[in-house]
């Protein structure tokens, strides 16, 4: 089936006609984020068939596949929606350059919708906030307070605020309540910028904490703008297991989500529900991954509320689906719920009952349908080819994993540029893949493999396996580049040069993200 191209003006009438609608931009992620549409989804080719059918639940729902204009990605990546199912299938003529040529408005970043959506909440609710001065004072005078920090703890471990525990996101209505020992100590919320800030304090001042709550302005940045130092590969976190006011927190939550309609419903609803083929919908639990792995609803999506929230376009592609939402006692559901009511207006549903019944264990791995079977070879085996000459090996992991740590001589590439890294690579020696994600080593062994002479195979386990097996990696910040690292954003402490520069600039950009998103139009936050 050949996609059809659509012009910027329908596409742009498409976004306001209140059908499902799903814009997926083909580009690696770092391309993706120089310039795109508001709503648009990174699904870079090199990562489609692990991301697509995650995103795209239903597989009739209306697409637009999105590039940079340069001919090719989007309609490669309707190419192989349509080998998965995808019938609906459009692109967009002249991709971002057409759109911007057309008068509409592009954005640069990262997670947009969510970024911007916390702007507009800091401004609505008039979420108070304090400096890193200020915090600094109140740290010396011994004031009483306690710091969380709403990121993920491997977020929290590269650097945190000095005394700051962890409380991801989603968990601080859920747990906070029961950490401060008295209503009047101060509860100051931090992140690494301003978003996860402003949306946990405003979390716990919706739920009704009676303690004064306070975001610290910028975060992480702007504490080291300020000239003090973080933390680093601390793990100082909240306490395991079921808070002791976990039927308080439900009620206060409950009324959070009910006011911004949050829907509740049975899991025997919710399968219902999956079962229409005529809407998109998702079924998250919004719990911690380590409960999650240890008992789920089969076919749930492990997604943190408060990455969820932070991260919507990682999650959800599909305008108007609906998402349903699952915990164990419902707070951290009905919290996720109702923002998500107010970011994107989808229809949300928490489930009542979400741990009764039949539960499975573990993460499951992505299913790719003819994954092609490759020749594998083990670490020792590796190891012995290296040391004979007998082998070069291909990363196609994350830049930033590869520069933490990579097998020594190893060449870093990313699947849509193998045909350019070929050119390059020894023809008298086995090449070797290796990548987090067996299914994506599969992938790029096989692509490999038709441009090249040499044997290929993949490392088993990946470059974790082989630091398993006692083997040296080799770490160099400087490679790949910064200006090679187009298969992600980099955030301001990714790079290598400018970096207080780029956290200034990254926050000047959120800040101004609330007008942007006006000239846009297309994101009524809170009033859908």
């Amino acid at each position: 089936m050949k996609a059809a191209l659509i012009s910027a003006a329908t596409l742009k009438s498409w976004l306001r006609d209140g059908a499902e609608l799903a814009i997926l931009d083909a580009r690696e992620e770092g391309e993706f984020s120089a310039s795109h549409l508001f709503w648009a989804v990174p699904c870079p080719l090199s990562q489609a068939e692990l991301r697509a059918p995650r995103l795209l639940p239903r597989r009739a729902t209306r697409i637009v596949c999105v590039d940079g204009g340069e001919g090719g990605y989007a309609g490669k990546l309707a190419a192989f929606l349509a080998t998965i199912g995808c019938a609906d299938l459009h692109i967009l003529e002249g991709g971002t350059r057409a759109w911007e040529a057309a008068g509409y408005e592009l954005f640069s970043g990262f997670n947009v919708p969510s970024k911007a959506f916390g702007e507009w909440v800091e401004h609505h609710y008039g979420t108070p906030s304090i400096d890193a001065a200020d915090l600094a004072t109140m740290q010396a005078e011994g004031r009483d307070m306690i710091i969380v920090d709403s990121r993920p703890i491997a977020e929290f471990r590269a650097m945190s605020i000095p005394g700051a525990i962890d409380v991801p996101g989603a968990e601080l209505a859920y747990r906070v309540p029961a950490m401060v020992p008295r209503p009047t100590t101060t509860v100051v919320v931090n992140c690494a910028g301003r978003t996860r800030s402003i949306l946990g304090a405003e979390s716990l001042r919706r739920a009704g904490l009676p303690n004064p709550v306070v975001a610290l302005r910028n975060g992480t940045m702007g504490w080291e703008l300020a000239g003090f130092t973080c933390n680093r590969g601390r793990d100082d976190r909240y306490a395991p297991g079921t808070p002791p006011d976990a039927a308080e927190t439900l009620a206060r939550a409950r009324r959070f989500a009910d006011a911004n309609g949050v829907r509740w419903i049975t899991r025997a609803a919710a399968q219902d529900l999956l079962a229409d083929p005529s809407r998109t919908t998702h079924l998250f639990d919004v719990r911690d991954p380590a409960e999650y792995a240890e008992g789920h609803i089969p076919g749930a999506v492990s997604a943190p509320g408060g990455q969820l929230v932070q991260a919507t376009d990682g999650w959800v592609a599909t305008r108007h689906a609906r998402i349903l939402l699952a915990d164990d006692t419902g707070t951290r559901a009905a919290m996720t719920g109702g923002w998500l009511r107010q970011l994107g207006g989808w229809d949300v549903f928490c489930l009542t009952d979400a741990m009764e019944g039949r539960l499975e264990a573990g993460h499951p791995a992505a299913t790719v349908p003819d994954l092609p079977k490759p020749r594998t070879i083990t670490p020792a085996d590796l190891a012995a080819r290296l040391a004979a000459g007998a082998a070069a090996v291909i990363d196609c992991g994350r830049s930033l994993a590869f520069r933490a740590g990579r097998i020594p001589g190893a060449r870093w590439g990313v699947r849509t540029r193998l045909a350019a890294l070929a050119k390059d690579l020894p023809a008298d020696r086995m090449l070797v893949v290796t990548a987090p994600d067996p299914a994506l080593a599969a992938l790029a062994a096989a692509e490999l493999a038709a441009l090249h002479p040499a044997p290929v195979a993949v490392l088993e386990g990946g470059t974790a396996a082989w630091a398993a097996a006692g083997l040296p990696l080799h770490a160099d910040r400087r490679d790949p580049p910064d200006e090679a690292c187009i298969d992600t954003w980099l955030r301001p402490y990714d790079r290598n040069e400018g970096v207080e520069e780029a956290m200034r600039a990254y926050l000047a950009w959120e800040i101004d993200l609330v007008h942007a998103v006006e000239r846009d139009g297309d994101a009524p936050f809170g009033a859908w």
